[in-house]
C-alpha cells in the first residue's frame, strides 16, 4: 500500500530511526543518560524511550553502564553508545611519513602507528599504506575487518577525472593513474581521500575553532601554505580539487612563478613559505641556518615572539612576516569575504597570539572587510583528527540507520 514502505517519510519505521538516530547523537554528545533524561531532551513520552532503548541495546548501539547516583529516590539506569558497534581509520600522509590511527565510533582514538617513509619508491606505497593501517589496528587490538571505513589525508587532491594526484609533486609515488584502484584492492572497507587542509578544516569545524560556524576560510601554514574553503557548512574543493591551493595564488612582493603545479610552488608561497623566513632573516642581519625550511622558519618565529619589541631585527622579522601573510590573505578575502579565518599549521604554532593580532592588523588594512582571525585549537595531529571525524560521520550515518 502506498505510504507503508520502508524508507517512506512519517511512516512509524522512519520516524522510529528518526527518534533513535537523536538518542545516539545525543549520547555522543552527552555521554551516558538515563532513560528520564533521554525523554526530556528528545520530548519523547517514558515508555516510548524505554522502547526506543530496548530497541538499540538489542541492535548493539547502547549498553548500560553503572546507575546514577547523589539523586533523591532509586538510582537510575544509564546507557551509552556502545563504542564497538564500528571502528574507523584514518591516514595522514606526507613525504616523511605516513601516520594510522584507529577510533570507535564514539571518537575515541584506541589505536595509532606511525610509519616513516623516507625515500620511498612508486611500487611501495600500497604496502606502506597497509603497513600503516595494519600498525594502528593491531595497536587497538582489531584486524583489518574490524574497520568500517578508511580516509586517507594527503597534499594535493585526486583528479576526479584521472585518478591521479595533483599540485603535490612532492609526495613520489602516489601519481599513478592505478594506485587508487590498487589500494581498493588491498583494502576491504570503503576508502575515501581528501587534501590533508580540507581534513584540518573539518576537525576545527567539528571540535576546534570554527564549531559553529558554516562560513570560514582555514589557512594552513607548514611545509607549504594552503587553504581550506567551507561555505554553507560544505568545504569547496573546485572543479578538479585545486580550490585552496593558496600557494600558487601571485601576489605582490615575488616575481611571477610560471608552471607552478610543476614548480610545486607560486608567488604567496614564495613570499610567506617556510623557505621565505630564513630568506628574510638574512636581509635583517639574522644569523641562521637556511634549511630545513620549516625546523628552521619555526624556530624563527619562537625566537622573534620571544624577543618583540625588545631586538630590533626579530621584532622587524615577525612585522615583516606578519604582512607577507595578510597580503595573501587579503586576497582571499576579496574573494569570498569570510566572517571568519582560521590560522593553523606549525608556524602558526610557533608565532602563535601575537602573530595572530599582527596579521589581524595588517588584513585590517588591505582587505575591504574584516574578518575574525583566530588560532586553531587542534594542535595534535590536527589533519589525522579530520580523517577519523570524516570516516566517523559517514559511517555513523550507516550504522545508527535502524529504518533497514
Amino acid at each position: 500500500m502506498a505510504g507503508t514502505t520502508p524508507g517512506t517519510p512519517g511512516t512509524p519505521r522512519v520516524l522510529r530511526a528518526m527518534n533513535d538516530r537523536a538518542a545516539l547523537d545525543l549520547l555522543l554528545e552527552h555521554g551516558p543518560l538515563s532513560r528520564t533524561k533521554i525523554g526530556k531532551l528528545t520530548g519523547l513520552s517514558k515508555p516510548t524511550a524505554s522502547q526506543l532503548l530496548a530497541r538499540l541495546e538489542a541492535a548493539g548501539l547502547v549498553v548500560a553502564t553503572g546507575t546514577s547516583e547523589g539523586r533523591p529516590g532509586p538510582n537510575a539506569q544509564l546507557y551509552t553508545v556502545n563504542a564497538r558497534a564500528a571502528h574507523v581509520a584514518g591516514l595522514d600522509v606526507n613525504a616523511q611519513r605516513i601516520v594510522a590511527a584507529v577510533a570507535d565510533v564514539t571518537g575515541e582514538t584506541v589505536g595509532e602507528f606511525e610509519l616513516r617513509t623516507p625515500g620511498r619508491r612508486a611500487d611501495s606505497v600500497v604496502r606502506q599504506v597497509t603497513e600503516a593501517l595494519d600498525g594502528a589496528v593491531k595497536d587497538a587490538g582489531l584486524t583489518r575487518s574490524d574497520v568500517h571505513r578508511v580516509v586517507i589525508g594527503t597534499p594535493g587532491a585526486f583528479d576526479p577525472g584521472t585518478g591521479r594526484l595533483r599540485y603535490a609533486s612532492h609526495l613520489p609515488g602516489w601519481h599513478s593513474g592505478t594506485l587508487l584502484d590498487e589500494l581498493a584492492a588491498f583494502l576491504p572497507m570503503p576508502v575515501e581521500y581528501e587534501n590533508d587542509v580540507n581534513l584540518v578544516a573539518v576537525a576545527e569545524q567539528r571540535l576546534g575553532a570554527a564549531r559553529g560556524d558554516e562560513d570560514f576560510v582555514l589557512l594552513w601554514n607548514e611545509e607549504g601554505l594552503g587553504a581550506a574553503l567551507v561555505i554553507n557548512g560544505r568545504l569547496h574543493r573546485g572543479f578538479t580539487g585545486g580550490a585552496g591551493e593558496v600557494g600558487f595564488l601571485p601576489v605582490p612582493g615575488t616575481p611571477l612563478v610560471r608552471q607552478v603545479v610543476k614548480a610545486n610552488s607560486g608567488g604567496f608561497q614564495e613570499l610567506a613559505g617556510a623557505q621565505a623566513l630564513p630568506r628574510l632573516a638574512r636581509t635583517l642581519g639574522i644569523d641562521t641556518p637556511q634549511t630545513p625550511y620549516p625546523e628552521v622558519a619555526a624556530a624563527l618565529l619562537v625566537r622573534a615572539t620571544a624577543a618583540y619589541e625588545q631586538d630590533e631585527p626579530l621584532t622587524e622579522l615577525l612585522r615583516q612576516y606578519a604582512q607577507r601573510l595578510a597580503t595573501g590573505l587579503a586576497s582571499v578575502t576579496a574573494v569570498l569575504d569570510p566572517g571568519l579565518i582560521v590560522l593553523s599549521g606549525e608556524l602558526v604554532s610557533a608565532g602563535g597570539e601575537l602573530l595572530r593580532s599582527l596579521i589581524q592588523s595588517e588584513l585590517a588594512e588591505l582587505a575591504a572587510s574584516r574578518p575574525r582571525l583566530v588560532l586553531g585549537e587542534i594542535d595534535r595531529h590536527p589533519v589525522l583528527r579530520g580523517a577519523l571525524e570524516r570516516a566517523l560521520s559517514d559511517t555513523r550515518d550507516e550504522v545508527f540507520d535502524t529504518s533497514r
